[in-house]
């Protein structure tokens, strides 16, 4: 069982591209943070910051680009400012919302925060990979985006939105709300 613990922030822009970030504490690569980018066209692009992590990645969900590039990361109790070649992004979130308990098992992931993920939220707590590996995204804890602002190339994306239309990474889109959350996530 690989297991992921961190945070994903992700929303969208009026420019029609969609962003997410992983800032993961622990993984089984150590601590290291992924960009996953839906264009307006639909391109998806996966940035990641070695090619052990961007294989490994690709495996799992669906990309049309991989570019190996470093990331870099300042961190604040509730922002997170990043960049790479080609984006910079900052986003501000409110205060977390804690779910349930901290410990619980994944057939309870699979079935009851499944149905109540997907009712409130449209997002599913498990599914299958791209490589049928099974994959359970346990919630912590959710905040909803304060702010965020973002250039492609220096060029402003505009307002940040909703995360819409999906994106279709994996089995799972974000939230469409601009939320940010600290998740673990179970590959088996």
């Amino acid at each position: 069982m690989d297991i992921f613990e961190g945070r994903i922030t992700s929303c969208g822009f009026d420019s029609g591209d969609r962003i997410v970030i992983g800032l993961w504490e622990k993984s089984p690569f150590g601590s290291f943070a992924d960009i996953m980018w839906a264009r307006p066209d639909g391109t998806k692009i996966l940035i990641a910051p070695n090619e052990k992590i961007g294989e490994y990645i690709d495996s799992l969900y669906d990309f049309d680009e991989i570019r190996i590039e470093e990331i870099k990361i300042q961190r604040n109790r509730k922002e997170i400012i990043f960049n790479c070649t080609d984006i910079q992004c900052q986003f501000n979130w409110g205060n977390e919302i804690s779910f349930l308990v901290k410990r619980r098992p994944l057939w309870f992931v699979s079935t009851i925060e499944y149905f109540f993920g997907w009712l409130i939220f449209r997002t599913k707590t498990y599914g299958k990979t791209k490589n049928g590996r099974k994959e359970w995204y346990v919630v912590d804890k959710i905040s909803r985006l304060k702010k965020a602002k973002a250039k492609i190339s220096g060029k402003d994306l505009g307002r940040y939105t909703k995360f819409s239309p999906k994106a279709n990474f994996g089995f799972s889109d974000p939230p469409k709300m601009p939320a940010s959350v600290i998740v673990r996530s179970h590959i088996e």
